[in-house]
This record gives structure tokens, sequence and C-alpha cells, in this order.
């Protein structure tokens, strides 16, 4: 599960996982389409680059665009996503390597426990990917990660 932390700046929620696989495995799956549709089909790189785009297929024909906002191969890729942002870190450990994702958040709503459960997921599909796994339900691991983030944002609006 993830950390979630606010200040004055906003609200970060931080995802960690050790993966047994190599970085250069895990940035493919961060950023090859044929790798990234696999475990988040409504993402496309456009261009990887700083100051690139990656597109969110809104599946409806309408597409939202997100800006690169730092990359460095191997290592980080940074981006919008609406308002907010999504930075991923890839660490080499002796056994694969870690990866840590960190979605700044500017404002909290109700929709942000299903971001987040959604993120979760997606990093369990992630690591299932590369191991060779396949996840029976993602939609019933989405629930009931859901629960628990709604939770605990429904916590830290209580202060």
């Amino acid at each position: 599960m993830a950390v979630v932390e606010q200040d004055e700046q906003g609200t970060r929620v931080r995802f960690v996982r050790h993966l047994k696989h190599p970085v250069e495995k895990v940035w493919a799956a961060l950023t090859e389409n044929d790798k990234l549709k696999q475990w988040f089909s409504e993402l496309r790189v456009e261009d990887l680059r700083e100051g690139g785009v990656i597109s969110f297929d809104m599946q409806d024909g309408t597409y939202e665009k997100f800006e690169i906002l730092e990359l460095k191969p191997l290592s980080v890729l940074e981006y919008t996503w609406a308002e907010d942002r999504v930075r991923f870190e890839l660490y080499p450990e002796p056994q694969g390597c870690r990866l840590v994702l960190i979605e700044t958040i500017v404002q909290v709503t109700d929709h942000t426990p299903k971001d987040i459960a959604g993120w979760d997921v997606c990093l369990d599909v992630i690591e299932a990917l590369l191991d060779g796994r396949a996840i029976a339900s993602r939609k019933d691991i989405w629930e009931g990660k859901y629960e628990i983030y709604r939770e605990r944002f429904a916590e830290l609006r209580q202060g």
C-alpha cells in the first residue's frame, strides 16, 4: 500500500516496489508502448523526451495530453497528470530494482482514492507481467484497495 503525506504544498502518494528484474526491463515496461498497454491500455508514449507527450485515451474519442517534465533514461520518468504529477524512479538493487511511484496531487477529491487504487493495481500488474504471472481479476483487486484508500483519504480530510 502507498504512503500518503500531506503538507501546505499538497498531497504526495508514494509507492515502493522491489522487483526481481533489471532496471532495463522495468524501464521498458514504463516507456515502450507495446509493454505499457499491457498494464495501462489508455496510456501511450507519443514523444519520449523532456517536453514530450504521453497521451491518455479518454475512451470517448478524445485524448488528454500529459507533458513529460523530467526524463533520465533508466532512472526517472515524470509527467503531468492533469494538474497533478506522476513520477517513476528506478534504482538498481542486487536482486533487481526498486520502483518508486510518486503522485503529487494538488487537490484531493472524492475520485482520488479511485486513482490511487488504480495505480496500486497497475504496479501489481507490472510486477506480474515481468514475473510471467497472470492477474486473475484487476477489478476485484482494485475494489479491495479502493476501500482501504477511501478510508485513508477520509481520515486525512478529517485531520
